[in-house]
């Protein structure tokens, strides 16, 4: 098993943004010298906790000042740009990346952003149109042209290839023929990871799916991967948890629930997921779980990986028994403000003791 991050990235809004785009640095930077082996960074627009509008902006940032990790789109979300300018514009940061680059793609969607972008979604979800955009960017990076793509949602129509001083569509990425594709799941019956199988595309579980359901999504990645005959690869299933480790059990919980992951939870994710498609179910161990019943401390003794480096070790084994193994544990990353030191001990605890632990 490796070790990676997840940033959201998750902070309260009454921070400046500058303050904690540098915050998020340090954590990819601290990362990377601990051996973590990629970083992915979501996207959204009007969702002022997750103020990362262009991601790929911060990667290139991350880029200078990072050596050997990896980053990834966590995801972007397809259906709210214009195809041709992401195939351009991802295929010119792999070059820039020389292939440290994970593409991940995305349609989750609020009804803010919708709003804010014009989109109609009475004529077609935004899965379709991320769906017609992959395949669009695909034939962009894998095809010279000439071709005349019309869809539903997009179109576009590209010249042959004259001579290499004329115009034609000539930035194909670094990495052959494009960088690796991942798309996340957050249901337990999730299709876009049955489609992850088919498609040869890394799947990647969500923190808010409950452990109990992690079995059910490699079964949608492995039955995506049987249908066109291939087999699904562990190796390459990201699962994304809400991890902490302290010096003692006693620490760790202090911590989590006096500090982001309590805040983030309570002043947010509740909010955000409860109005959400699944609601509070989402949350539910079971279905005769009442509302009030869902507090940090019903988080951390349900969903999230919280203890000493002997603790973490165990509940990181407990996982992989569970889910018969996986490529790479993704942690969240949270707003730590003035108790930064706190998630970089975290991270050293991590590396340096549960993660070999874990795989010896």
């Amino acid at each position: 098993m490796k070790l990676g991050l997840f940033s959201m990235p998750l902070h309260d809004p009454i921070r400046p943004h500058h303050e904690t785009y540098d915050e998020d640095l340090n954590i990819l930077i601290k990362g990377d010298k601990l051996g973590f082996v990629e970083s992915w960074i979501g996207q959204h627009f009007t969702l002022p906790w997750e103020n990362m509008p262009a991601p790929d902006l911060f990667m290139a940032k991350a880029l200078a000042v990072t050596e050997q990790m990896k980053l990834a789109t966590g995801v972007t979300l397809l259906h709210y740009h214009n195809p041709v300018e992401i195939a351009l514009r991802m295929a010119m940061f792999d070059h820039l990346a020389k292939g440290r680059f994970y593409f991940g793609i995305g349609s989750g969607a609020s009804a803010e952003e919708t709003k804010a972008f014009g989109i109609d979604v009475d004529s077609g979800s935004p899965r379709d149109r991320m769906n017609e955009s992959i395949e669009l960017i695909l034939k962009l990076w894998t095809e010279d042209g000439p071709f005349d793509f019309k869809g539903k949602y997009f179109n576009s129509e590209m010249y042959a290839k004259m001579n290499d001083r004329q115009m034609w569509h000539h930035m194909k990425p670094y990495q052959d023929p494009h960088p690796p594709i991942a798309v996340a799941g957050t249901s337990p019956k999730s299709e876009t990871l049955q489609v992850a199988g088919k498609k040869g595309w890394m799947p990647l579980s969500s923190a808010f799916v409950h452990s109990s359901f992690l079995p059910m999504q490699w079964e949608m990645v492995e039955q995506g991967a049987q249908e066109v005959g291939k087999t699904a690869d562990r190796n390459s299933w990201r699962i994304s948890r809400e991890v902490y480790v302290a010096n003692t059990s006693e620490q760790a919980k202090e911590d989590i629930l006096n500090g982001p992951f309590a805040d983030g939870f309570n002043n947010y994710w509740l909010y955000l997921i409860g109005n959400g498609p699944r609601g509070k179910k989402a949350f539910k161990i079971n279905e005769n779980i009442p509302d009030e019943a869902l507090t940090p401390e019903y988080m951390l003794e349900n969903f999230w990986i919280v203890g000493s480096p002997d603790e973490v070790t165990q509940k990181i084994k407990d996982l992989q028994d569970l889910t018969g193994g996986f490529g790479t544990l993704l942690t969240q990353t949270h707003d730590w403000g003035k108790d930064i030191n706190k998630a970089y001990n975290s991270m050293e605890l991590l590396s340096k003791e549960v993660l070999p632990a874990v795989n010896s």
